[in-house]
């Protein structure tokens, strides 16, 4: 898994991942990410134009989202509290970065 860019941001709860992902085969990107993060996935949906998959981390439920047409990949919380766990996820994800 390589990973070009992140990016937080604290205003709308997210983190922002710039990858080389395939919509069709979104689990071959999804996957060994969640693996990469200690994420657990719970659920995963999708629909015409976009995954969202339900992932937990030590407790705190975060969603995966990817949309076809923008070609964004983003986590999110719901919770203000746990931004705090977006930005430990990020510094995990720094080794993946290019």
């Amino acid at each position: 898994m390589q990973l070009i860019s992140i990016k937080l941001d604290r205003e709308t709860l997210t983190l922002a991942v710039q990858a080389d992902i395939d919509f069709e085969q979104f689990e071959l990107f999804a996957e060994p990410f969640a693996k990469a993060i200690d994420c657990r996935v719970v659920e995963r949906q999708w629909g015409a134009d976009r995954h969202q998959w339900l992932l937990e981390f030590e407790g705190t439920h975060l969603q995966l989202n990817y949309e076809f047409y923008g070609d964004i990949c983003w986590l999110s919380t719901d919770r203000e509290d746990e931004f705090d766990v977006l930005v430990y996820l990020a510094e995990l994800m720094k080794p993946y970065q290019i």
